[in-house]
């Protein structure tokens, strides 16, 4: 009994930590999903060690394969993996309040936000600092990449890029050659290691 009551003010408190973290983060997030997950790794693997870096490119990959906002998908694993059912909503949450109050806003003025020249201005002025922090997550998880000095993450890894810089190919057929070598390579790996007793 004694253990239960100690249990759920560290689960609220964990639950709100969640949700200020995930509504500060998606408050401060412009320019798409991919920049979350930098504000995501900077909060959660950095800050609070919450998760490890791998295990935040995996949670990023996932995100990402996965239908709907990459900024969404993500929060649902990580508050599902921070807090189960209750952190997964607490995460989406605080996710989703900052872009729906905005847009709100936005909506209901579109006709002067569309016209003024100020805000015209203010947008393409954020793009540099968009491109920066996108730049950043690419050069961060790049990084955990090559220091596992695996030659077949590292091929993928290039081969991704020319095929989606280079060559533009659709990112579903990248993901799904991607998760076509890690299969085959961890399914190489079980099999050379021989059968276990």
């Amino acid at each position: 009994m004694e253990k239960k009551k100690t249990a759920a003010p560290e689960k609220r408190k964990l639950l709100l930590q969640l949700f200020m973290s995930t509504l500060y983060i998606s408050a401060f997030t412009f320019g798409g999903g991919f920049v979350i997950i930098t504000f995501m790794k900077k909060k959660f693997v950095d800050e609070y060690h919450w998760l490890g870096e791998e295990e935040m490119l995996d949670l990023a990959a996932l995100a990402q394969s996965s239908p709907g906002a990459i900024a969404v998908n993500a929060a649902i694993l990580v508050g599902w993996r921070m807090g189960g059912f209750a952190g997964m909503l607490t995460a989406v949450l605080g996710t989703i309040i900052p872009p729906v109050t905005l847009l709100s806003v936005i909506s209901f003025f579109y006709a002067a936000f569309a016209a003024n020249l100020y805000v015209a201005l203010f947008l393409k002025g954020m793009q540099a600092g968009v491109a920066a922090v996108i730049l950043d997550v690419v050069c961060s998880l790049g990084a955990g990449v090559l220091k596992k000095r695996s030659w077949v993450h590292i091929a993928v890894m290039a081969a991704a890029f020319l095929a989606t810089f280079v060559w533009n190919v659709n990112v579903i057929f990248i993901i799904l050659a991607a998760a076509a070598v890690g299969i085959c390579t961890e399914l190489w790996k079980h099999r050379a290691s021989g059968p276990q007793a």
